[in-house]
């Protein structure tokens, strides 16, 4: 049975709504994350040198990063589901699709992230991780034109990679006004019995940052003075 090591509110939480829009069995071991860093916990490195999830372990192999893992799920268990037919256009733009996620899609959001902690020294880099995003996004609003799913009008398990890259971009609500197109996938999506079902067992999912803590009354007190 896949054994899946699950970090909340991360690229994991698509392999466990994969495996459930497969109808397979397995198994879920939670990790959290630290509250301040946001970091995996340490244990997670005895799973995989990085650290990081998701991670699988299935017949004594251990695989990590999301793609493969999707890959030798539908592969070695997927029975021809949410995968075109191969050699079709269709089974190319799933190829497409399921790189363009990591490829190319995240790195602006990543970059967003990570230089939005550096204050006004961001401030060079920030038209041009705007407009990274804003191509990025544009690209894939205009993919979903008239279709409900990236492929069409059946979800494909490129549709469940690029959620994440949705969610993430949701997150920091960049999706509305102007993606209108994303923001009814990632609706249509989170509406889905096995979405739903995959948030019962790896928990409550989301990439919005938690607001910083109201100070206590003391605090407060001690403010104002």
């Amino acid at each position: 049975m896949i054994t899946v090591h699950h970090l909340n509110n991360s690229r994991s939480q698509r392999i466990l709504w994969l495996l459930e829009e497969l109808g397979l069995d397995y198994d879920v071991i939670k990790y959290q994350r630290n509250a301040e860093t946001r970091l995996a916990p340490e244990a997670l490195k005895t799973v995989h040198p990085l650290g990081k999830a998701p991670v699988i372990e299935d017949d004594g192999r251990t695989l990590a990063e999301s793609g493969a893992i999707m890959e030798y799920i539908l592969r070695k268990y997927g029975r021809g589901r949410l995968v075109p037919a191969e050699a079709t256009q269709a089974y190319f733009d799933h190829l497409y699709w399921m790189h363009f996620a990591e490829g190319s899609a995240m790195l602006p959001l990543l970059l967003a992230l990570y230089v939005g902690r550096l204050g006004e020294a961001a401030a060079p880099l920030a038209p041009r991780i705007t407009g990274e995003t804003a191509s990025m996004l544009g690209h894939m609003e205009a993919a979903l034109k008239g279709k409900d799913y990236f492929l069409g009008p059946q979800l494909d398990a490129c549709d469940i990679q690029l959620s994440f890259v949705v969610e993430a971009a949701d997150a920091r609500d960049l999706l509305v006004p102007g993606y209108p197109n994303l923001k009814a996938f990632i609706e249509r999506c989170h509406a889905r019995p096995a979405y739903k079902r995959s948030i019962e067992r790896g928990g409550p999912f989301s990439l919005r940052r938690p607001a910083p803590a109201a100070p206590s009354a003391g605090q407060a007190v001690a403010t104002a003075r």
